[in-house]
């Protein structure tokens, strides 16, 4: 770098190459300040810390950037995303520095100290990097498309065989819900039908009892009134008896008129109360 820079207008900036943040402040700062060229250059690192220049929102900044990108990042066997989508990559930051010396050397012997040889150069390069990367790109973009189409096919088959799936297990629950309904049916049916029974069946007792009460309470009354009866029959004869007692004393001279009244008055109202009982 330091033979190569008399032949180049190189600045140098600095940040935490270690924080994809950082990296991205400092290329949007370079960004809008029109270099001809950009390079990221670290020296190598553990496998974690490369980790940075895989970064998405990195990787999304780094190709809208006008200037030609190149790459210096890492040891040979590491590569990163930044080093697929740089213009120019060199596997480590001394073979940047030889590749500006060389490039350098070679527009001297030409004669040619114009910044647009350096950059034709460059772009040969670059376009021949770049046919390699679309290339690359396009082979990985078909297997993608075509695990994407397998994948969507699996999931496809997966999906109908769990819609045919869950399609039997709803017409075993129908089956068994309409089983289930019928049978309930029938056993309600059947209480139904053992309920009107046992009403039907307690009615005719219930009318029966009454029947039989009735008859026992008629003759009940009956006897009570054969009972009655009998007792005012009795009573009857006796005053019969007394009434004519009464008058063989009256023909005899010897008649009581006020019992004779009393014992016609009695007689009476027993008559009465015979005729109403009877």
């Amino acid at each position: 770098m330091d033979v190569s820079s008399i032949h180049f207008e190189i600045d140098n900036y600095s940040c935490n190459i270690t924080s994809a943040i950082a990296i991205l402040s400092t290329l949007k700062e370079l960004s809008p300040k029109n270099y001809d060229m950009i390079g990221l250059v670290r020296g190598g690192g553990d496998r974690q810390s490369m980790e940075t220049f895989n970064d998405l929102s990195l990787s999304d900044y780094f190709i809208t950037i006008n200037a030609l990108m190149v790459t210096a990042i890492g040891h040979t066997v590491d590569e990163t995303l930044l080093d697929r989508l740089a213009d120019k990559r060199f596997h480590l930051p001394h073979d940047y520095g030889v590749g500006l010396h060389s490039i350098a050397e070679k527009l001297s012997l030409e004669r040619s100290n114009s910044r647009a040889l350096l950059i034709d150069e460059v772009k040969k390069d670059v376009r021949k990097q770049f046919s390699e990367q679309v290339e690359t790109l396009e082979k990985q973009l078909k297997k993608k498309n075509e695990e994407f189409s397998e994948a969507q096919k699996t999931y496809k088959e997966q999906v109908e065989n769990q819609s045919k799936t869950f399609a039997d297990q709803m017409k075993v629950r129908n089956e068994e819900f309409h089983k289930l309904q019928a049978s309930s049916a029938r056993q309600l049916e059947e209480l139904q039908k053992n309920f009107q029974e046992q009403q039907k069946h307690r009615a005719l007792e219930r009318d029966h009892y009454k029947k039989e009460i009735a008859a026992l309470h008629e003759k009940n009354v009956h006897s009570a009134v054969n009972e009655k009866t009998a007792t005012l029959r009795a009573n009857l004869e006796t005053l019969r008896q007394d009434n004519i007692i009464l008058k063989e004393e009256a023909q005899k001279g010897k008649a009581n008129y006020a019992v004779i009244l009393v014992s016609v008055i009695i007689a009476l109202v027993l008559g009465f109360i015979l005729a109403k009982i009877t």
